[in-house]
């Protein structure tokens, strides 16, 4: 499995010493979901390609951030001292984000200001007892997503359209900024956000090799230079040799 996974062992998951823990509820996906329906708001097309594997999360609104929050990772324990009955002690799980929990606006788990997820099954039973209850409060943090290899690079449009889906990104995993730089154009030039992970280009980078600059919502930068050759095509994947830590 590409991405973070296993069940690592909390302390002060009991109610005591939780500083730096925020305080949610969690709840899970449908058992037979495949992983290609879990990639949803974020546009990944399959969470495993993707390099995330099964422990993937939606997020409620608060925490998706309109899509600022794709591919960022998150460490989750279940409240034991809140619900003894359902939770498992001591145990956590780190997740991915890569969905949207959409409001109901009828005080739904995911409405607003509610801070809630989603989780897919095999990322909720790390951290809970299976049974009828499926809801349970969680306390969650930041976490630094630990990934295989480099980062993903897919091209996708038609003609003079072009975006990047692009995934497996280490360090916070959840990507503020991109510019791109093709090898005639030779100026960095911003991408805007198109929906969740895929950024969509304002020139026409066909027949160019391509280099990219990404900033993390953390503020770390990295430049990759020349990872797509010019004679790439729609729908072709890429990977980068270096990588967020």
């Amino acid at each position: 499995m590409i991405g973070v996974a296993g069940t690592s062992t909390v302390k002060g998951v009991d109610g005591r010493g939780n500083a730096g823990w925020l305080q949610g509820h969690a709840t899970f996906y449908g058992a037979d979901q495949s992983p290609a329906a879990m990639g949803g708001a974020c546009g990944y097309d399959n969470t495993f390609h993707a390099g995330f594997g099964a422990h993937t999360t939606a997020l409620s609104t608060v925490l998706f951030r309109g899509g600022e929050a794709c591919g960022g990772c998150y460490q989750v324990a279940c409240d034991y001292h809140l619900d003894p009955k359902w939770c498992l002690r001591a145990a956590s799980v780190t997740v991915t984000a890569t969905n949207f929990c959409p409001p109901n606006n009828n005080g739904g788990w995911c409405d607003p200001p509610r801070q809630h997820f989603d989780m897919s099954v095999a990322a909720f039973l790390r951290i809970a007892r299976p049974g009828n209850e499926g809801i349970v409060p969680i306390i969650y943090r930041r976490a630094s997503c630990k990934r295989r290899g480099g980062l993903h690079f897919t091209l996708k449009g038609q003609s003079n359209f072009h975006m990047v889906m692009i995934s497996n990104v280490g360090g916070s995993g959840d990507v503020k900024a991109v510019s791109v730089r093709g090898s005639r154009t030779r100026t960095w030039v911003p991408m805007h956000r198109n929906w969740g992970a895929n950024w969509q280009s304002s020139i026409d980078l066909r027949g160019q090799r391509l280099s990219f600059r990404l900033t993390l919502v953390d503020g770390m930068t990295m430049e990759f230079l020349n990872i797509i050759p010019s004679s790439w095509k729609f729908g072709q994947t890429y990977s980068s040799r270096s990588q967020f830590s």
